[in-house]
């Protein structure tokens, strides 16, 4: 069963694909790997142009999802230590 963000409709989650992780439009391209290729330095333009299934706003609710799901989790860090 498929169920969309209620704030971010372009966002879909499915057991049955990609074992449920965050994904565009139901397609089987998750959320993580659409900011990955973003991290790896590919830009919004290539990333469409490569992607041609992909909208503007797939990345844009992507982002704001990704921003939203960090707002909710604490990431322990450690202080850097100094050489």
């Amino acid at each position: 069963m498929e169920v969309n963000h209620p704030k971010y409709p372009r966002i879909t989650i499915n057991p049955e694909v990609c074992t449920g992780k965050p994904c565009i439009r139901g397609m089987r391209f998750p959320v993580t790997t659409l900011l990955a290729y973003l991290a790896g330095g590919m830009t919004i333009e290539q990333l469409l142009t490569e992607f041609s299934f992909l909208e503007k706003e797939d990345v844009s609710q992507a982002f704001a999802f990704a921003a939203l799901a960090m707002d909710e989790q604490y990431i322990p860090l450690e202080q850097a230590r100094r050489a």
